[in-house]
């Protein structure tokens, strides 16, 4: 499946065992810090290597396989998150594919949005730069009950959350908050970047309306290419904003002037695609699909559980709520009174263990091919 054999030890290892030879990273470094951008696995790396070497000898003359790559990013995509690959439009990032929901709609003035204060800019900026076209935004915390969030969206034309919060790690009840917007008749939105390629998520089932996420997270992927999940329904009232050759019915004839749209989410892809990206992240997202979801999402709250009991033994405070099965996720974010976040963080990188301060805050975020060991090495070295 992808680019090169992805070869596993014993089937009956342990995950992070089985996969290892993936990851030479682990060579070097105890990472932990996927949350920012992921080491890229073998075989996503020979899959660029592919393309780049394809290029230097042969140019464009192998452009039909590039089309195939990119209806494989549709595919996989869509094999991950239960949906269609029509439903699927290739962006840059998860900023490009929120702002294609939030400049494409027709707003009207005392239109009202639904967003959440904890969130990173990318789902926080588009939603508030709407305010000065007289859409009013009702601003609720992360934390604020199912009950809040209901009485909030009834009247609401669009909610719009995060998957799992970027610092606090807590992951949103995207099935409940589903079914409260079909409730309410609110277009529902999800910034997956997050969550995606770690733990399992269904758009039919949480009645997701439109998904975006870049690859280079917890997908393994490169940075700059994304996917952007649509509905066919949603896709009827979002207009494209970004407008180029590509986004019509006809753009393989370039003489044509027909400007009808595709009649699926590639309508909101915008000239030429990240090429390089893409058999990148294609190959990511098979061999997260060959690994399994749902065992690498037990792996990733291991060793997030880990983290978090390990660093509160040490007199650290852990950010947000009290980790459950439900609300936990890959990112642990942790400090102590009087220590400075970013010398911790400094002094762990000297020890080749990598993780990253925010906001006085301490953030890690293991992925499933991290041993055991490594994590208990991390939080042995921790002040």
């Amino acid at each position: 499946m992808g680019f090169g054999n992805v070869q596993i030890s014993s089937p009956t290892a342990p995950i992070w065992e089985r996969y290892a030879d993936q990851f030479p990273v682990r060579d070097n470094l105890i990472y932990l810090n996927h949350a920012a951008v992921s080491p890229l696995p073998r075989c996503t790396a020979e899959a660029i290597r592919h393309f780049v070497d394809d290029c230097l000898h042969w140019g464009s003359l192998h452009y039909s396989e590039w089309l195939d790559v990119y209806q494989g990013v549709r595919a996989a995509a869509a094999d991950l998150i239960n949906c269609t690959p029509g439903e699927i439009a290739l962006v840059k990032n998860t900023s490009e594919g929120i702002a294609t929901i939030a400049m494409g709609i027709n707003w009207k003035r005392g239109d009202r949005v639904v967003g959440f204060r904890e969130e990173f800019p990318a789902n926080l900026y588009p939603w508030k730069r709407l305010e000065s076209k007289g859409v009013e935004v009702t601003w609720l915390s992360i934390t604020d009950p199912l009950e809040r969030i209901d009485e909030a969206t009834r009247g609401a034309r669009l909610l719009s959350i995060s998957f799992v919060n970027f610092l606090s790690g807590y992951r949103a009840p995207l099935q409940a908050i589903g079914e409260i917007c079909r409730r309410n008749r609110c277009i529902y939105i999800v910034d997956a970047i997050q969550g995606m390629g770690a733990f399992p998520l269904d758009v039919r089932a949480c009645q997701i309306d439109a998904l975006a996420a870049d690859g280079h997270k917890w997908m393994l992927g490169p940075e700059g290419c994304g996917i952007l999940y649509i509905n066919p329904q949603l896709q009827e009232q979002v207009e494209p904003v970004e407008f180029g050759w590509t986004n019509v019915a006809k753009y393989a004839d370039y003489s044509s002037r027909d400007m009808t749209l595709r009649p699926d989410a590639a309508r909101y892809e915008c000239g030429t695609l990240n090429t390089p990206g893409c058999f990148g992240l294609k190959a990511s997202l098979e061999f997260l699909l060959e690994v399994g979801i749902e065992e690498i999402s037990a792996a990733v709250c291991s060793h997030a559980g880990r983290i978090a009991s390990g660093a509160q033994a040490k007199g650290y405070e852990l950010m947000g709520r009290i980790r459950t099965p439900e609300t936990a996720s890959g990112i642990v974010s942790f400090r102590k009174h009087g220590a400075d976040c970013t010398e911790i963080v400094r002094l762990l990188r000297d020890r080749h263990i990598i993780a990253a301060p925010r906001a006085g805050w301490i953030r890690t975020s293991p992925h499933f091919y991290l041993s055991p060991d490594q994590i208990e090495e991390m939080v042995d070295a921790l002040p």
